[in-house]
């Protein structure tokens, strides 16, 4: 299957820097998903069955990965002050008897599922959550992290699936060769 294409750090720091929730409920639990989402890679699914309790006070986020995989990621200052935010000012005004521990509230109250994510995705950024997850994978290995850190990062148990995933880009590569090699 073909992977979606990462989106520029360029255009997507721009993207979340222009985000100016105000007082919104809804505006600041998106700005948070979308932080959240680029700034851990998580996928859709891991995403949206985060709970309350997940949130460690050191800056990570206990994540219940594919295959019962378990892992623990950092969350970067954005989207810990993004997510802060969201939990102080949003939350409280979203949530009903029915979204329990869920961190994620829709509209009406209820956990947020993998559709209402993508509808906030295509909607701020005119892609799909997986393209943000290529985002990270692409940024962090463009940033020099090594693989093993970023299939980690990912969950992934193959680093095979780190390797298709992490396509770099012509630029990067470009500039990798010509500061490494002697005769670029």
């Amino acid at each position: 299957h073909t992977l979606p294409k990462a989106v520029s750090k360029t255009v997507l720091g721009r993207h979340l820097d222009d985000l100016k929730p105000g007082d919104d409920p809804l505006a600041i639990r998106d700005r948070a998903i979308l932080e959240v989402l680029y700034g851990t890679g998580l996928r859709v699914s891991e995403l949206t069955s985060m709970t309350t309790e997940e949130i460690e006070r050191d800056g990570f986020v206990k994540v219940a990965g594919k295959g019962k995989r378990d892992r623990v990621v950092p969350l970067g200052a954005p989207a810990r002050a993004a997510l802060a935010e969201y939990l102080k000012k949003s939350r409280p005004h979203l949530v009903d008897a029915s979204t329990g521990i869920f961190l994620w509230v829709g509209a009406r109250g209820g956990p947020m599922d993998a559709r209402a994510v993508r509808r906030v995705v295509v909607a701020y950024f005119g892609t799909f959550p997986h393209a943000l997850r290529h985002s990270f994978a692409t940024h962090m290995l463009e940033g020099g992290a090594d693989l093993r850190v970023v299939q980690e990062l990912l969950g992934h148990n193959d680093l095979s699936t780190t390797q298709i995933y992490t396509s770099i880009s012509n630029e990067h590569l470009k500039g990798t060769y010509e500061r490494s090699h002697p005769r670029a």
